[in-house]
């Protein structure tokens, strides 16, 4: 299976553990099954004797064979493995002739293969396979995340509820893992001539409700095809697949469309699509309250770094230079430890409403694209242009409590005694009812650059690194978190003075310098007469800080959330 690559030392390609077998060779589902194991008297006859005799040479002969491939056909360590028995020194007899009958259908090619797979899933290079190595093997993989390390672990353990898995154990699920996958390819191969296109691929999601263009199907095709021949057999299907731990064809297009070549999600401003079957039996739901429950914790934990982003956009100025230490201590001083944390829950309430205002309107829009074009695919430009449109709709919404939020984290101790409601209407009172669309423009405007600059420029660097690589379809883990990390940091860079002007016209009326102007034209070229470029920037440095907790908290609680309700994913 073609999920985990590595680079060799000196830069020269090495052979991929995971590609099980080759076009010329058998199929291993002929393989036969495991005998029987006898039960044995008491007293032996001279003909057991010689067949105990006879099984001891056989195991012997072996483990020497495996030993030898082991320590010789290895590309991915530097030195070999123990000289331990790798059959007897962990099984019975009788099971290591099982495991030399099972190898029996399979080529020399595909048994140093399989020996090779096995060995890289052994990551402590003890001779089995427990969770952690497997979790740990799968960490390197482009394809298969860890958090599917547990269920494959499930289907390669024995009955008997082992804590490690033997060569035998891995020979076992391969066998039947293969079976089935071969049944799940011939539901796919709608033609039975023996190869998966594009085309039998496209129409199997759209059967799913799931439309795909040509480009993305295709896409899905290249990542299994093995020899460039723009479709896959049967052969490198299982290769591809021989770890994935569901052969249900469902789960395997859920997996396929969440995590190989539809992108979903990469851009905060294109919610998540949702097949008509997830539409009807209620999944949407589910992964709306994940990611609900997710923002809250994350909002929660970084929200420290909010509020102090937020002092430092409005209170740090040419008058007040205020720097990261010295506002951080203003405002310990001024309220306590839980003063960080004000305008948290205003800012908590207002994801509910949010995201759900966001997600029927991008639906909708998504429907009346399809209707003018004729109901096939969105593009990723369309796609882009209705979550931007739908996260406007949204933004129109809720921006007062928007509004709420940014005031309550500048407000100081007791303005808040009398209540959220006596605290609005004082607003109201006093600035009238446009006071909670101060900043309105900005933030609508910074909706566009965010989005178009990060989505244009991951796009750009994963297409130069595919280019740069030419033997890689698609980048790994590590490249696309590079891509993602880069392009994230210039959409905020690009986007954050709107941000810093939005939440100045929103605190305009509290800040120490009232007189500034009410206008975003006119915040501009004040910042930039009386601070200079670097005005148009201050706050910046929490908000990156609070990037990498915020998204990897929110991942955390998301995955756990939708599990325990129900919403796989696979």
């Amino acid at each position: 299976m073609v999920i985990l690559q590595q680079q060799h030392s000196a830069g020269s390609p090495i052979v991929d553990p995971t590609v099980i077998i080759r076009k010329e060779e058998p199929s291993i589902i002929s393989a036969t099954k495991k005998p029987t194991q006898q039960k044995r008297d008491d007293s032996e006859t001279p003909s057991d004797k010689n067949n105990n005799n006879e099984a001891a040479i056989e195991v012997e002969k072996i483990n020497h064979d495996i030993l030898v491939k082991s320590t010789s056909l290895d590309p991915l360590k530097s030195h070999p493995k123990k000289s331990n028995p790798l059959i007897t020194g962990l099984v019975t007899k009788e099971k290591a002739i099982t495991t030399h009958s099972n190898l029996a259908g399979f080529s020399k090619e595909k048994e140093k293969k399989l020996r090779e797979l096995y060995d890289f899933l052994d990551v402590n290079n003890d001779g089995t396979i427990d969770i952690r190595d497997l979790t740990a093997a799968l960490k390197k993989s482009r394809y298969l995340p860890p958090r599917l390390a547990p269920e494959i672990f499930e289907n390669m353990k024995r009955e008997d509820h082992s804590t490690n898995i033997d060569f035998s154990d891995f020979i076992n699920y391969v066998i039947v893992h293969e079976k089935r996958l071969e049944e799940v390819f011939n539901q796919l191969d709608k033609n039975e001539d023996g190869l998966v296109d594009h085309r039998e691929m496209q129409n199997y999601f759209h059967n799913l409700g799931i439309p795909i263009t040509d480009k993305k199907a295709q896409s899905l095709v290249d990542i299994m095809d093995q020899t460039e021949s723009g479709t896959v057999d049967l052969i490198e299907f299982k290769d591809f697949m021989i770890l994935f731990p569901s052969t249900d064809l469902h789960d395997i297009a859920e997996f396929w469309r969440h995590n190989l070549v539809i992108d979903i999600g990469e851009d905060s401003q294109i919610p998540e699509d949702f097949t008509p079957q997830e539409m009807q039996s209620g999944v949407w739901w589910r992964h709306l309250v994940a990611g609900g429950l997710a923002g809250c914790m994350s909002r929660t934990c970084t929200a420290p770094l909010d509020r102090l982003k937020v002092f430092l956009q409005v209170h740090s100025t040419f008058q007040n230079r205020y720097n990261l230490f010295s506002a951080l201590k203003f405002l310990y001083k001024e309220g306590g430890i839980k003063s960080f944390w004000r305008g948290n829950g205003i800012n908590v309430i207002k994801i509910a409403p949010e995201s759900a205002f966001k997600f029927m309107a991008y639906e909708q829009i998504k429907r009346l694209i399809q209707r003018l074009k004729g109901g096939s695919e969105l593009s990723l430009a369309e796609r882009f242009m209705a979550g931007s449109s739908a996260g406007a709709i949204s933004q129109t919404v809720i921006y007062p409590l928007e509004v709420l939020k940014t005031r309550l984290a500048l407000r100081t101790t007791g303005q808040l005694d009398k209540g959220l409601i006596h605290f609005a209407t004082k607003m109201y009172k006093k600035e009238g009812f446009s006071c909670f669309y101060k900043g309105y423009v900005p933030n609508l405007i910074g909706i566009i650059p965010y989005a178009g600059i990060d989505l244009a420029i991951y796009e750009t660097l994963k297409t130069l690194y595919v280019k740069r690589n030419p033997n890689i379809k698609e980048p790994g883990v590590f490249s696309t978190l590079a891509c993602g990390t880069c392009s994230s940091t210039c959409g905020q860079l690009a986007s954050y003075p709107l941000a810093l002007v939005r939440t100045r016209l929103q605190a305009r009326t509290i800040s120490v310098d009232p007189t500034q102007p009410d206008t975003m034209s006119g915040q501009f070229k004040y910042i930039l007469q009386n601070e200079g470029p670097v005005g148009l920037y201050r706050g910046i440095i929490p908000n990156f800080i609070k990037v990498i907790p915020a998204v990897s908290i929110s991942y955390v609680v998301y995955e756990n959330v939708r599990k325990r309700l129900g919403a796989t994913m696979s």
